[in-house]
């Protein structure tokens, strides 16, 4: 499924069409897809979306998205904020957390309706309010409309789901995979190279189970998106060297 129609054919990749962002002194932004259902079989306790087979039809477009994250702005880098301390706390170092949980802290985005009809499939995680917890942390404080973030996002979702790396990683459903060859499929679909733009995460026992995909993209070239020139290098994940790719029964 193309999310919006949102995709063009560049050289045989699909390149998303997205807007650009309008964060300052940012270098870089992280695309963060989750691999549904092994996200579900890793959680001690599955939030609604995995609970819920009607909440489970994004994964059968292959990714789905946790979110899109500016690195380091530089105003607060210059402040003497660090990089792990923006990854952990983002624009709640400037707007303090409110308390309790997503859904009662942040109140809902106000996003078209075709938008959101199409973020529901996209981002399972919306049942648990994701969204809004995404916005909040991640884009609320840098000036970027939440209506420009999630459009971009979709879009990247949808060009990752149209690649041979997706399909790759799809009919692997149910088996496992060495963590090198999924590291060949990205470059294989993107361009030698681009491998090292991609991040592995993997959760369960021994690090074995594909929960997530994270991808570094040049702030300067989010519209070129996929292309091999707008891909950042990023640090290795920690899978072991067989993954499982797990798959809803």
């Amino acid at each position: 499924m193309l999310l919006l129609g949102w995709l063009v054919a560049v050289g045989g990749v699909a390149r998303a069409e997205v807007p650009a962002l309008a964060a300052q002194g940012v270098d870089h932004y992280t695309l963060a897809l989750t691999w549904h259902p092994g996200f579900c079989a890793t959680r001690s306790r599955p939030p609604r979306e995995c609970r819920e087979p009607s909440l489970r039809r994004g994964a059968e477009d292959g990714f789905v998205l946790h979110g899109l994250w500016p690195s380091l702005p530089a105003r607060l880098r210059g402040q003497g904020v660090a990089r792990r301390e923006w990854w952990r706390e983002g624009c709640f170092l400037e707007r303090p957390r409110p308390d309790g949980g997503f859904c009662r802290a942040h109140p809902p985005l106000a996003l078209p309706e075709a938008q959101g009809d199409a973020l529901d499939r996209a981002m399972p995680g919306r049942a648990s309010c994701l969204d809004r917890y995404q916005y909040a942390k991640h884009a609320a404080c840098l000036g970027i409309a939440a209506e420009d973030l999630f459009a971009t996002a979709l879009g990247m979702v949808a060009a990752v789901n149209a690649s041979a790396f997706a399909d790759f990683v799809g009919v692997r459903r149910g088996g496992e995979v060495g963590r090198n060859d999924l590291i060949g499929a990205f470059e294989a679909a993107f361009g030698q190279g681009t491998g090292r733009a991609l991040r592995l995460v993997c959760r369960g026992r021994g690090n074995r189970w594909l929960t997530e995909v994270r991808i570094g993209i040049d702030a300067e070239a989010l519209a070129r998106f996929p292309a091999a020139d707008s891909l950042v290098r990023q640090d290795r994940g920690r899978c072991a060297a067989r993954v499982r790719i797990a798959a809803f029964d």
